[in-house]
């Protein structure tokens, strides 16, 4: 399984962010759902202004049983 180069772009954004320490976590409401979401995003600034660049929010329940680990290709 390949990452895409501007999944990988946007990591390195979040990383350089958090080295920076230009990270926040905000309560933000689901677009489709209206649930609340807690997300992750980078902080910027424009003159006086904030700018919050989302990259994803943190998983409402059990990450470990919401997500599968990647398999080989040679194990598929």
């Amino acid at each position: 399984m390949s990452i895409p180069a501007h999944l990988r772009n946007n990591f390195d954004t979040l990383l350089r962010a958090a080295h920076d320490g230009n990270l926040a976590l905000l309560e933000c409401a689901d677009a489709a759902t209206g649930e609340p979401r807690y997300v992750i995003c980078a902080v910027g600034r424009c003159d006086s202004d904030f700018l919050f660049t989302p990259f994803g929010h943190l998983a409402p329940d059990d990450p470990y049983q919401a997500y599968l680990p990647p398999t080989s290709s040679e194990a598929a």
